[in-house]
Protein backbone atom coordinates (compact mmCIF):
# COMPACT_ATOMS: atom_id res chain seq x y z
CA UNK A 1 0.00 0.00 0.00
CA UNK A 2 1.72 3.35 -0.88
CA UNK A 3 -0.83 6.02 0.08
CA UNK A 4 -2.90 6.96 3.27
CA UNK A 5 -5.94 5.18 3.48
CA UNK A 6 -7.92 7.49 2.79
CA UNK A 7 -6.59 9.13 -0.56
CA UNK A 8 -8.08 6.01 -2.59
CA UNK A 9 -10.72 6.56 -4.47
CA UNK A 10 -11.56 3.43 -4.97
CA UNK A 11 -11.75 0.00 -3.16
CA UNK A 12 -11.61 -3.50 -5.12
CA UNK A 13 -11.98 -6.95 -3.13
CA UNK A 14 -11.78 -9.95 -3.70
CA UNK A 15 -14.25 -12.24 -2.07
CA UNK A 16 -13.04 -15.45 -0.78
CA UNK A 17 -10.11 -15.20 1.83
CA UNK A 18 -11.14 -11.41 2.12
CA UNK A 19 -14.40 -10.80 2.52
CA UNK A 20 -15.92 -14.57 3.66
CA UNK A 21 -13.31 -17.33 5.29
CA UNK A 22 -14.78 -19.61 2.02
CA UNK A 23 -11.33 -20.85 0.83
CA UNK A 24 -11.44 -24.45 2.26
CA UNK A 25 -14.80 -24.75 1.57
CA UNK A 26 -14.12 -24.14 -2.36
CA UNK A 27 -11.05 -26.48 -2.44
CA UNK A 28 -13.16 -29.35 -0.59
CA UNK A 29 -15.71 -28.81 -3.39
CA UNK A 30 -13.48 -29.11 -5.86
CA UNK A 31 -11.77 -32.41 -4.34
CA UNK A 32 -15.37 -33.70 -3.85
CA UNK A 33 -16.73 -32.48 -6.87
CA UNK A 34 -13.98 -34.54 -9.22
CA UNK A 35 -13.46 -37.56 -6.73
CA UNK A 36 -15.84 -39.81 -9.29
CA UNK A 37 -12.68 -40.09 -11.54
CA UNK A 38 -11.15 -41.23 -8.76
CA UNK A 39 -8.90 -39.52 -5.50
CA UNK A 40 -5.85 -39.50 -7.33
CA UNK A 41 -7.49 -37.06 -10.31
CA UNK A 42 -9.26 -35.42 -7.25
CA UNK A 43 -6.22 -34.50 -5.34
CA UNK A 44 -4.62 -33.36 -8.55
CA UNK A 45 -7.25 -30.58 -9.02
CA UNK A 46 -7.01 -29.68 -5.77
CA UNK A 47 -3.37 -29.32 -6.30
CA UNK A 48 -4.31 -27.26 -9.17
CA UNK A 49 -6.78 -24.98 -7.82
CA UNK A 50 -4.60 -24.17 -4.96
CA UNK A 51 -1.86 -23.26 -7.29
CA UNK A 52 -4.02 -21.00 -9.56
CA UNK A 53 -6.09 -19.28 -6.82
CA UNK A 54 -8.59 -16.74 -8.47
CA UNK A 55 -9.05 -17.98 -11.49
CA UNK A 56 -12.56 -19.20 -12.28
CA UNK A 57 -14.05 -22.33 -11.52
CA UNK A 58 -14.92 -22.81 -15.42
CA UNK A 59 -11.32 -22.87 -16.46
CA UNK A 60 -10.07 -25.08 -13.91
CA UNK A 61 -12.55 -27.92 -14.67
CA UNK A 62 -11.80 -27.60 -18.18
CA UNK A 63 -8.36 -28.02 -17.33
CA UNK A 64 -9.01 -31.02 -15.15
CA UNK A 65 -11.25 -32.76 -17.98
CA UNK A 66 -8.50 -31.52 -20.61
CA UNK A 67 -5.65 -31.93 -18.91
CA UNK A 68 -5.58 -34.18 -15.75
CA UNK A 69 -8.43 -36.92 -17.07
CA UNK A 70 -6.75 -38.05 -19.61
CA UNK A 71 -3.31 -38.67 -17.53
CA UNK A 72 -4.71 -40.34 -14.52
CA UNK A 73 -8.07 -42.00 -15.59
CA UNK A 74 -8.06 -44.70 -18.14
CA UNK A 75 -11.40 -44.89 -18.63
CA UNK A 76 -13.97 -42.05 -18.97
CA UNK A 77 -17.73 -41.91 -19.09
CA UNK A 78 -18.53 -39.23 -16.58
CA UNK A 79 -19.67 -37.14 -14.35
CA UNK A 80 -19.54 -34.15 -17.69
CA UNK A 81 -17.94 -30.82 -17.14
CA UNK A 82 -22.15 -29.61 -16.53
CA UNK A 83 -22.19 -32.45 -13.68
CA UNK A 84 -18.57 -30.99 -12.31
CA UNK A 85 -20.29 -27.67 -12.33
CA UNK A 86 -23.51 -28.47 -10.66
CA UNK A 87 -21.99 -30.83 -7.67
CA UNK A 88 -19.24 -28.02 -6.90
CA UNK A 89 -22.23 -25.31 -7.05
CA UNK A 90 -24.32 -27.27 -4.82
CA UNK A 91 -21.61 -27.61 -2.04
CA UNK A 92 -20.31 -24.07 -2.48
CA UNK A 93 -23.22 -22.11 -2.38
CA UNK A 94 -24.45 -24.12 0.79
CA UNK A 95 -21.29 -23.31 2.55
CA UNK A 96 -21.19 -19.75 1.37
CA UNK A 97 -24.26 -18.68 2.83
CA UNK A 98 -22.72 -20.04 6.41
CA UNK A 99 -19.48 -19.42 6.56
CA UNK A 100 -17.77 -16.59 8.39
CA UNK A 101 -17.68 -12.87 7.04
CA UNK A 102 -14.36 -11.23 8.12
CA UNK A 103 -14.74 -8.35 11.33
CA UNK A 104 -14.50 -4.81 10.01
CA UNK A 105 -16.18 -4.48 7.20
CA UNK A 106 -18.90 -1.81 8.36
CA UNK A 107 -15.96 0.27 10.83
CA UNK A 108 -13.91 0.12 7.33
CA UNK A 109 -16.76 0.96 4.92
CA UNK A 110 -17.54 3.85 7.59
CA UNK A 111 -14.11 5.34 7.29
CA UNK A 112 -13.86 5.34 3.53
CA UNK A 113 -17.44 6.61 2.81
CA UNK A 114 -15.92 9.19 -0.01
CA UNK A 115 -14.48 5.70 -2.11
CA UNK A 116 -16.19 3.59 -4.06
CA UNK A 117 -15.71 -0.34 -3.19
CA UNK A 118 -16.03 -3.75 -5.23
CA UNK A 119 -16.19 -6.98 -5.56
CA UNK A 120 -13.72 -8.41 -8.25
CA UNK A 121 -13.36 -12.55 -7.53
CA UNK A 122 -13.11 -15.51 -9.64
CA UNK A 123 -16.33 -16.63 -8.47
CA UNK A 124 -19.40 -17.01 -10.15
CA UNK A 125 -21.29 -13.71 -10.40
CA UNK A 126 -24.76 -14.41 -10.17
CA UNK A 127 -23.67 -16.41 -7.53
CA UNK A 128 -21.87 -14.09 -5.51
CA UNK A 129 -24.75 -11.21 -5.81
CA UNK A 130 -27.13 -14.15 -4.60
CA UNK A 131 -24.73 -14.60 -1.45
CA UNK A 132 -24.05 -11.08 -0.66
CA UNK A 133 -27.58 -10.27 -0.50
CA UNK A 134 -28.58 -13.20 1.02
CA UNK A 135 -26.16 -12.04 4.32
CA UNK A 136 -26.76 -8.53 4.00
CA UNK A 137 -23.39 -7.62 2.59
CA UNK A 138 -24.26 -6.05 -0.63
CA UNK A 139 -24.95 -2.58 0.37
CA UNK A 140 -21.44 -1.92 1.25
CA UNK A 141 -20.19 -2.40 -2.75
CA UNK A 142 -22.09 0.61 -4.52
CA UNK A 143 -19.37 -0.15 -7.06
CA UNK A 144 -20.94 -3.46 -7.95
CA UNK A 145 -19.85 -7.24 -7.10
CA UNK A 146 -18.24 -8.95 -10.32
CA UNK A 147 -17.05 -12.52 -11.14
CA UNK A 148 -16.63 -15.25 -13.59
CA UNK A 149 -17.34 -15.89 -16.57
CA UNK A 150 -15.30 -12.84 -16.81
CA UNK A 151 -11.51 -12.91 -15.40
CA UNK A 152 -10.24 -10.45 -13.10
CA UNK A 153 -7.90 -8.84 -15.85
CA UNK A 154 -10.70 -8.58 -18.11
CA UNK A 155 -13.17 -7.08 -15.30
CA UNK A 156 -10.49 -4.63 -13.64
CA UNK A 157 -9.77 -3.18 -17.32
CA UNK A 158 -13.31 -2.85 -18.46
CA UNK A 159 -14.49 -0.94 -14.69
CA UNK A 160 -11.53 1.13 -15.17
CA UNK A 161 -12.59 1.88 -18.68
CA UNK A 162 -16.19 2.95 -17.87
CA UNK A 163 -14.99 4.81 -14.83
CA UNK A 164 -16.30 2.95 -12.30
CA UNK A 165 -12.72 2.36 -10.79
CA UNK A 166 -10.94 5.20 -10.70
CA UNK A 167 -7.50 6.11 -9.48
CA UNK A 168 -5.63 6.19 -6.95
CA UNK A 169 -7.32 2.70 -6.21
CA UNK A 170 -6.39 -0.06 -3.24
CA UNK A 171 -7.07 -4.20 -4.44
CA UNK A 172 -7.37 -6.21 -1.15
CA UNK A 173 -6.78 -9.85 -2.21
CA UNK A 174 -4.99 -13.38 -1.10
CA UNK A 175 -3.69 -14.78 -3.91
CA UNK A 176 -1.14 -14.24 -6.36
CA UNK A 177 -3.02 -13.91 -9.29
CA UNK A 178 -4.62 -10.81 -7.22
CA UNK A 179 -1.91 -9.06 -7.12
CA UNK A 180 -0.72 -9.36 -11.16
CA UNK A 181 -4.06 -8.48 -11.84
CA UNK A 182 -4.26 -5.28 -9.64
CA UNK A 183 -0.46 -4.67 -10.87
CA UNK A 184 -1.19 -4.77 -14.73
CA UNK A 185 -3.49 -2.18 -14.30
CA UNK A 186 -1.62 0.24 -11.89
CA UNK A 187 -3.97 -0.80 -8.85
CA UNK A 188 -1.72 -0.87 -5.29
CA UNK A 189 -2.20 -3.90 -3.46
CA UNK A 190 -1.89 -5.61 -0.23
CA UNK A 191 -1.81 -9.02 0.65
CA UNK A 192 -4.43 -10.20 2.96
CA UNK A 193 -3.11 -13.60 4.86
CA UNK A 194 -5.01 -15.35 7.61
CA UNK A 195 -7.26 -17.18 5.00
CA UNK A 196 -5.01 -17.42 2.29
CA UNK A 197 -4.05 -20.78 0.74
CA UNK A 198 -0.79 -19.17 -0.78
CA UNK A 199 1.69 -21.34 1.34
CA UNK A 200 4.88 -19.09 0.27
CA UNK A 201 3.15 -15.85 0.41
CA UNK A 202 5.97 -14.46 2.49
CA UNK A 203 8.83 -14.91 0.46
CA UNK A 204 6.06 -13.24 -2.41
CA UNK A 205 5.44 -10.53 -0.33
CA UNK A 206 9.13 -9.72 0.05
CA UNK A 207 10.30 -10.57 -3.89
CA UNK A 208 7.60 -7.70 -4.88
CA UNK A 209 7.83 -5.63 -1.77
CA UNK A 210 4.25 -5.98 -1.06
CA UNK A 211 2.71 -4.79 2.06
CA UNK A 212 1.02 -7.82 4.05
CA UNK A 213 -1.83 -7.89 6.66
CA UNK A 214 -3.91 -10.30 8.74
CA UNK A 215 -7.20 -9.41 7.68
CA UNK A 216 -9.36 -6.29 6.50
CA UNK A 217 -10.08 -5.24 10.17
CA UNK A 218 -6.32 -4.48 10.65
CA UNK A 219 -7.07 -1.62 8.33
CA UNK A 220 -8.87 -0.24 10.50
CA UNK A 221 -5.82 -0.03 13.13
CA UNK A 222 -3.90 2.08 10.67
CA UNK A 223 -3.18 5.88 11.12
CA UNK A 224 -5.46 7.68 8.33
CA UNK A 225 -3.74 11.31 9.05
Amino acid sequence: MKKNLLSYQTFVFDCDGVILNSNKIKTEAFYHSALAYGETAAQALVKYHIANGGISRYKKFAYFLDEIVPTLVSKVSEPSLHELLERYTEIVLHGLLACEVVEGLEELRSKTSDAKWLIVSGGDQAELRYVFNERGLAKYFDGGIFGSPNNKDEILEREIENSNIEHPALFLGDSKYDYLASAGVGIDFVFLTRWTEVEDYKEWCDIFNLTSLPNINELNKLKSD
